[in-house]
């Protein structure tokens, strides 16, 4: 059906008609001239510059952009795109704070172990200090 046959059954003129589908199809594609690009009823007949009530009589076109709506959704494609990259950063996020998370047990398990180890050396040291003892290297390397 074309323009014409709806701007009679919707009973508004050619022209309004015309606006409509056009500013339909602006919001649609995502490329808004006149509002935010939001899809609502609301920036429909801001985009196509029409007052509420006469995009109101306008109902085969309204038909057309509800069965859109019920199809595609609400989503524009800009945001659908925004969507998609939040998404994906959040999934980045995630990764990277369970990658933390590991890595923060295995340095708390070094700390332990080299907690427990300074505490074995100084055990050691006390010891040999009580017994009177030096610490006799291994090796000399002696000229």
């Amino acid at each position: 059906m074309s323009v014409d046959t709806h701007a009679v059954e919707d009973r508004v003129s050619l022209k309004t008609a015309l606006a409509l589908e056009s500013a339909m199809e602006r919001l649609f594609a995502g490329k808004p001239q006149r509002t935010d690009g939001r899809l609502t009823k609301e920036n429909l007949w801001r985009e196509a510059q029409v007052s509420r009530a006469t995009m109101n009589r306008a109902a085969g076109i309204l038909a057309r952009w509800d069965e859109h709506i019920a199809h595609h959704g609400k989503t524009t494609p800009g945001e659908a795109r925004r969507d998609e990259e939040i998404t994906s950063i959040r999934r980045k996020l995630a990764d990277k704070t369970q990658e933390c998370t590991a890595l923060k047990r295995k340095l708390q398990a070094a700390a332990t172990a080299i907690a427990a180890l300074h505490h074995d050396n100084q055990a050691l040291r006390d010891e040999l200090g009580r017994r009177g003892g030096t610490v006799v290297p291994l090796r000399r390397d002696d000229p």
